[in-house]
């Protein structure tokens, strides 16, 4: 069998294969060109041509494998490698320096459920019960809490965003006492 007569009955089902298997669609079509080398230049090492479709598939196995194995690569990196990692945490510090203030600012019961919660890493249910409080309720609490410091932050600063809601960067509004 030539490869064009193997790539024109099974291409279909490999591309399809190798979509069940890879989300992004680029990799696939590199991967897919990946498989076609291969083919062509291992095709000759297949002596039975009835076992020439599960040896293509166990070639676009062995793609996705090795494909997986070289994106996992980058899992060693350090946090020192990770250099948008610092700016994030630059800000986070600067931040953190404000929030005493904000919550200080909240009444009573709001700053202190904060505190114990968001600056010392209470868990909410333990919050909870030291305080005889249903959870749902404190978790309702906790929410408020939040958007009443959130409206502090906004009226002092400008909160920059990443996609996920992580604050990334910030500007002092001109009457703030930060």
């Amino acid at each position: 069998m030539t490869i064009e007569t193997i790539w024109g009955e099974y291409q279909s089902s490999v591309k399809a294969f190798l979509h069940a298997k890879v989300s992004n669609p680029d990799d696939v079509d590199d991967l897919l060109q990946d498989i076609v080398l291969k083919t062509y230049l291992h095709l000759e090492e297949v002596r039975d041509n009835t076992k020439i479709k599960s040896w293509l598939f166990q070639v676009a196995n062995n793609a996705i494998i090795d494909f997986y194995r070289q994106k996992g690569k980058g899992k060693h990196l350090t946090q020192d490698d990770l250099w948008f990692e610092h700016d994030k945490d630059d800000v986070r510090e600067e931040l953190s320096e404000c929030m005493l203030p904000f919550i200080q600012a909240l009444p009573r019961e709001d700053a202190d459920m904060l505190t114990a919660i968001e600056l010392y890493g209470q868990s909410q249910k333990a919050y909870a019960e030291k305080y005889g409080m249903n959870y749902s309720t404190l978790k309702s609490r906790l929410q408020k809490s939040r958007s009443k410091i959130n409206a502090l932050f906004n009226e002092c600063c400008e909160l920059k965003l990443d996609k996920n809601g992580s604050v990334i960067d910030y500007e002092e509004r001109k009457d703030c006492g930060c």
